[in-house]
């Protein structure tokens, strides 16, 4: 697979919000494993813009490793530096699953009405709770508050 390439702004841009991250995969004195290449890959998927630690002290074998993890997993090489390698890649879009758009529907809740005598079992009600209410401890349902919006973002 090709690897991407960015511009010096895109670059840049890129450096700058990599600077505060910490390093998301390690890799020892293996080397570039297929294991390691596998986290990288799900680190990549996960995050978009991660950090690599080398912990090697050949400076042309982490920028080997650089190029290979560039080409090999279709990443762009943001940075390198020191034993630090920063990659991107643009994260994949998130397929929705089907009962994601649906809104809260009736549900039916048992409510025990317990009572003053102790010898006698609970009266078990049932009550149906729609989308917008709430069940309270004392068993009544009441509906949700309308949250209030702020006069400052009103006014946009």
């Amino acid at each position: 697979m090709p690897q991407i390439t960015l511009t010096p702004a895109q670059r840049k841009v890129h450096r700058a919000d990599a600077h505060h991250l910490d390093p998301v995969v390690l890799v020892g004195g293996d080397g570039l494993s297929a294991s390691v290449k596998k986290e990288i890959d799900a680190a990549l998927k996960a995050h978009g813009l991660i950090k690599v630690r080398v912990f090697s002290d050949d400076r042309a074998a982490r920028e080997a490793m650089l190029q290979t993890l560039a080409d090999e997993l279709d990443a762009a090489p943001i940075q390198h530096i020191g034993k630090l390698l920063v990659l991107w890649r643009p994260m994949p879009e998130k397929v929705k699953a089907a009962d994601e758009d649906r809104m809260p529907g009736p549900r039916d809740v048992k409510v025990l009405k317990f009572s003053k005598r102790g010898g006698q079992r609970p009266e078990v009600k049932v009550v149906r709770v729609l989308g917008n209410q709430r069940l309270t401890t004392g068993g009544q349902v009441k509906r949700a508050k309308v949250m209030k919006k702020s006069i400052k973002k009103s006014a946009r």
